[in-house]
């Protein structure tokens, strides 16, 4: 296989009148949804090949289609939601250089806004139009598994956000092992929490997809509210759950497994950021016979590269693994010197090589030329790695360990900090939910914030029984709940804002 589009063709000729994508009010089935993607891509097969098409609207199903549109023409997409800032998006929108937007009803008069120097389509119209199949078979002919995919842009919290590009050959290779893996199949459900435009809903779609299982759109509201969220998840008796950790912890702090339980899930892959033990616990507890997966991986290299699964009888003292490579993913350690680290509790920085790993950042040679570079240990021919700025280390039964990141290295009252470090022994305080440690770099402060039932005086004695006294934060803001970014992630840039 070299073609996404070819999960999608297999899956339909199975199951055509299988539902495919639930949303809030709306769902279609494998039929429906392959027949649209098909008109759409005729119609962008008609303008463009193996060019960026913008799609500018929120997750749901009319986006999905828009996705397959793209893929069956020959194209790769980017979807841009509406809600951005102006900045943002009109910084995607230089740096993509797209001839076509695809947008629904909801948005056109924005999309024309910004968008008034390219073709603006509606989705709605374009469903409207006719399979050209002349077309869409001279797209499939010239089509290689190298071409893009898709084209995401990182968070942009800090610095301008760049364009990762991620091609059919990497989804393919990563998508068809980690379904086999976490044995995917026809029957499942798969409760989609992340936006369209983070690679998490990547293992989302595509697993969905490849094995013929529905995908269930959990609309963005009810993360405000944990009671209609499990009401959503336990009335579409969803089985999996490919979230970020703040995600599964809103549930948790709000003690909503209190309230009800989705006792039809029976695998939940997490990842993002460091999952709390305590949190991760009081899942296990209310669903003992569900799998549960630690899963590392940064959006350059195709989704995930480690993994680790729960063992419920092994005690893990400190944190969990981040685990063993996929397979045909090679990880690695290398320290300050660029030499392999194969000793255990020595710390390197994780890098990546394999199909996963993507093809740079889009019109951004600089970047790329930066983090994907030639392996220093490999001097025979080309063999490009990713390296992820992410610090780890092999424990005693050589899985990798996550360390924080590189950037999370701090200079402060003359030491060498690292945040996460801060955060744990915040997080080993029983009366603590969630704790989050941001530097001030321009005021040198420290600020330290919790969702917890101890002031911050307590909070404040109980650290210095843990950390030296230039590791407590300048300041202790205590909070109901952590803003969170679109992609389900703690949003440190807003909590700065909101209180520095």
């Amino acid at each position: 296989m070299y073609n996404v589009v070819d999960y999608l063709e297999n899956t339909t000729k199975k199951y055509e009148d299988k539902i495919a994508v639930i949303e809030e009010k709306n769902k279609i089935t494998y039929k429906d949804f392959s027949n649209y993607s098909k008109i759409v891509g005729s119609f962008i097969g008609s303008k463009v090949f193996n060019e960026p098409i913008i799609i500018f609207m929120d997750k749901g199903i009319d986006a999905l289609i828009s996705f397959f549109g793209c893929i069956y023409a020959g194209c790769f997409y980017t979807l841009i939601n509406p809600e951005l800032p102006s900045i943002r998006i009109n910084h995607i929108k230089d740096t993509i250089n797209s001839k076509i937007v695809i947008t629904n009803d909801e948005n056109y008069e924005l999309a024309k806004t910004y968008f008034s120097d390219l073709i603006v389509k509606k989705i709605s119209d374009l469903k409207k139009g006719k399979i050209n199949n002349e077309i869409l078979d001279k797209c499939y002919r010239n089509h290689i598994d190298t071409d893009p995919l898709y084209v995401n842009f990182t968070s942009g919290s800090t610095g301008v956000p760049k364009g990762v590009v991620i091609s059919h050959k990497s989804v393919i290779d990563f998508i068809d092992e980690f379904t086999k893996t976490f044995k995917f199949n026809k029957n499942d459900i798969i409760a989609n929490q992340a936006p369209f435009d983070f690679d998490v809903s990547v293992k989302d779609i595509y697993s969905s997809i490849k094995v013929g299982a529905t995908l269930l759109i959990v609309p963005k509201k009810y993360f405000s509210n944990p009671s209609l969220l499990l009401d959503y998840i336990c009335d579409n008796k969803v089985t999996t759950m490919t979230w970020a950790v703040s995600a599964l912890c809103l549930i948790t702090t709000f003690h909503g497994l209190d309230y009800k339980v989705p006792s039809t899930v029976n695998k939940i892959l997490f990842s993002g950021e460091v999952m709390p033990l305590k949190h991760l616990n009081i899942w296990m507890k209310h669903l003992p016979k569900t799998k549960f997966v630690n899963v590392y991986g940064p959006t350059e290299i195709t989704c995930n590269c480690l993994y680790h699964i729960v063992n419920r009888k092994r005690k893990y003292l400190d944190k969990l693994p981040v685990g063993i490579p996929f397979k045909n993913e090679r990880v690695f350690l290398l320290n300050d010197k660029d030499e392999i680290i194969n000793d255990s509790n020595v710390v390197g920085e994780i890098c990546v090589s394999g199909t996963c790993v993507g093809l740079g950042y889009y019109n951004n040679a600089e970047s790329t030329n930066k983090s994907f570079t030639r392996n220093p240990n490999n001097k025979n021919y080309l063999e490009t790695i990713y390296r992820t700025g992410d610090l780890g280390y092999y424990n005693e039964l050589g899985e990798v360990m996550f360390n924080g990141r590189k950037d999370f290295q701090i200079k402060y009252l003359g030491h060498r900090i690292e945040l996460e470090e801060i955060e744990k022994s915040m997080m080993d305080i029983d009366e603590v939910n969630r704790g989050c440690v941001i530097f001030d770099e321009e005021k040198s402060k420290l600020y330290g914030f919790y969702i917890g039932n101890i002031d911050r005086k307590d909070l404040s004695i109980k650290l210095k029984e843990t950390l030296p006294i230039f590791m407590i934060p300048t300041k202790l803001i205590q909070l109901n709940e952590f803003p969170l970014n679109k992609n389900g992630k703690i949003d440190r840039k807003k909590l700065m804002e909101e209180y520095k």
